[in-house]
């Protein structure tokens, strides 16, 4: 039996798609959200998949599978001796890139030594808005693999780089390589709106929060349900789940009022939009992205670079 190609997906929606149009090869399903909450830099370690269980069952309540952890892991077992390559499917946003880099580390981690592809959706010809990989048509999707990226060594360094950095204390390290050309078309973009979640230094907002007002401020918005659709839609290239964003429209409740099928901003939330309120005296989010505590570090705008938090 000769050797299979590897395939790991971005999460479960996409492998679906894939096994329904019988790709060839093995297919991994990487269903993690890294974007948020604590992460080490050895991917594959009993410290990491504990912080991740801790924050996943107090932020999300969420209960950490560890018997797909488990088979995951498994499958790329004796990969250089079972696989002849291996493709990797994530998409424009930072929810995916900051998996992916910790999918590039893990196989550096476990010496695979394998020629590694990239299959990345975003702009799409025709289409105003940027696609996830499970929204295009067979069509669509099997360009894009059939124009897969080889990623080259400086990419795979580039990618260990970042995700020390990321897993480290100093974030504004991440600055240089947003300007930096490599074989991941989106990192750039990615990487601006990774340093934008911290909270700006007028309105201790940072930009998701600011665009969930800004989407009560100018849309005619019904319930909090209805909230979460166009955050979902409206927000670049984040690509925060439901339940990310759910929990961010709840803790920004001192914000907005919710009466008669309409929400809106009340007084404190249009000041706050204008600068005239800072948001960091109403709530404190504990919320942690990699090495570094949300609420330790403002974003600049006139520095554009992240500076202490008073």
């Amino acid at each position: 039996m000769g050797k299979q190609i590897l395939h790991i997906t971005n999460g479960g929606s996409l492998t679906s798609y894939l096994n329904e149009l019988q790709i060839e090869g093995e297919i991994v399903t990487w269903q993690e959200m890294l974007c948020e909450g604590p992460t080490k830099i050895m991917v594959h370690s009993d410290e990491l998949i504990q912080a991740r269980r801790d924050f996943l069952g107090e932020f999300y309540n969420i209960d950490l599978d560890m018997d797909k952890v488990g088979f995951a892991l498994t499958q790329l077992n004796n990969a250089n001796e079972r696989y002849s390559e291996v493709v990797l499917w994530f998409e424009y946003d930072l929810f995916c890139h900051i998996n992916m880099l910790a999918v590039i580390n893990l196989l550096l981690q476990k010496k695979i030594d394998l020629p590694t592809y990239l299959v990345c959706s975003g702009r799409i010809p025709g289409s105003k808005e940027l696609k996830g990989l499970s929204e295009l048509s067979v069509s669509q999707l099997m360009k894009h693999y059939k124009e897969k990226v080889k990623l080259t060594d400086n990419d795979l360094e580039l990618a260990s780089t970042l995700w020390q950095i990321y897993c480290g204390v100093d974030h504004n390290l991440l600055k240089p390589y947003i300007v930096q050309s490599s074989s991941f078309k989106y990192l750039n973009s990615c990487l601006k709106a990774h340093l934008k979640r911290f909270p700006d230094t007028i309105t201790g907002l940072n930009t998701l929060e600011t665009n969930i007002l800004k989407l009560i401020k100018e849309n005619n918005i019904k319930s909090k349900h209805h909230l979460l659709g166009y955050a979902l839609n409206y927000q670049g290239y984040y690509g925060y789940g439901d339940l990310q964003l759910q929990r961010i429209i709840d803790y920004l409740h001192p914000f907005y009022t919710v009466v008669d099928d309409k929400v809106e901003l009340n007084r404190k939330g249009h000041e706050t939009l204008y600068g005239q309120y800072n948001a960091s005296k109403e709530f404190k989010n504990d919320m942690v992205f990699g090495g570094v505590k949300k609420l330790d570090f403002q974003f600049s705008i006139s520095e554009n670079k992240l500076v202490k938090s008073p």
